[in-house]
């Protein structure tokens, strides 16, 4: 059994990952502010005997009794909309929240895994994108307090794993979505799904042309359990590379839910990325991991979550 802390853990990929080790056997201790996180996300094992919750604000000093096996980085703000009504929260967690979670795994010993983004490749000039690819981001931009943390984050975690030998990993998530996401939380997924079963019009931002791809959670926890079992220490792709339009994917959920909403146009949002579509060769060849669940099912799992927090 390995005791594994998980800052952010009450968000959305962080609360999957503290049920995922729990169903594995180890011990949970799970760290947030509810900055952007929820009790409710939580709460179906808050009770568990292996799970202990603390209440705190990665940006100050981190400590935690007895020993930790495994540090889990994924506090922050992590949606347009909360870096861009939360943006020095989310530089001081991408900055002093990382330095401070890596200062704790230093200090146990402990494997450190980064939770970095799609984001450090800003709006890419080519795809799909590589690792090795350095991105094109736009550091005074709205956006650049949440592209400038992570990649901050992750030069921080090259550095301890260089310097400390601490042992390290990186994931850089593209769009992942399921159970769990915040009605508002602004992404296109809860959108257009909430808007479609609202009955309200579907908002597509410029024409609609510009493309994402949609990993599901469960694709993710998976992938993330491979990585922390592997001894690769460079940044890693996770993320399918299944790409689709903006406007295409609006009409999927519109078919999906049999919703007559409208598509609304709106102006494009600055430094909005035109392309996100994953290499995930690296993934394959060192995890064996690829995307299992296909679109259309894990879009009517999560639309069956937002129709049951609608009902209340």
């Amino acid at each position: 059994m390995a005791r594994v802390l998980i800052t952010g853990g009450a968000g959305f990929i962080g609360s999957h990952l503290c049920e995922s080790f729990l169903e594995r056997g180890d011990a949970v201790v799970c760290v947030d502010n509810f900055l952007t996180g929820s009790r409710e996300n939580v709460f179906s094992f808050s009770s568990h005997s292996r799970f202990t919750f603390i209440d705190h604000n990665v940006t100050r000093f981190l400590q935690v009794d007895g020993p930790v096996d495994m540090v889990l980085h994924f506090a922050s703000p992590a949606s347009p909309v909360d870096y861009l009504e939360l943006p020095i929260p989310t530089l001081k967690v991408g900055s002093l929240g990382t330095h401070n979670a890596l200062g704790l795994a230093k200090a146990k010993k402990a494997l450190f895994l980064l939770a970095s983004t799609s984001e450090v490749y800003g709006d890419p000039l080519i795809k799909p994108q590589r690792e090795d690819y350095w991105g094109n981001v736009n550091p005074v931009g709205p956006r650049g307090v949440y592209d400038e943390a992570k990649r901050f984050a992750e030069a921080m975690t090259m550095a301890y794993h260089r310097y400390h030998g601490l042992n390290t990993r990186i994931v850089r998530i593209f769009n992942t979505y399921g159970p769990r996401m915040r009605m508002r939380d602004g992404r296109v997924v809860p959108n257009f799904i909430t808007q479609a079963l609202r009955g309200e019009g579907l908002t597509v931002y410029g024409k609609g042309t510009q493309t994402r791809s949609f990993l599901y959670i469960d694709d993710l926890v998976r992938g993330i359990h491979r990585l922390v079992e592997s001894d690769y220490h460079l940044p890693l792709n996770l993320g399918n590379p299944h790409e689709v339009t903006v406007l295409d994917f609006a009409k999927k959920i519109l078919e999906l839910t049999g919703s007559k909403s409208p598509i609304i146009y709106k102006p494009l949002p600055q430094d909005d990325p035109q392309v996100r579509q994953p290499d995930i060769s690296k993934a394959r060849q060192l995890l064996g991991w690829e995307p299992q669940v296909s679109l259309d099912e894990g879009l009517i799992k999560t639309m069956q979550y937002f129709s049951q927090r609608l009902r209340g």
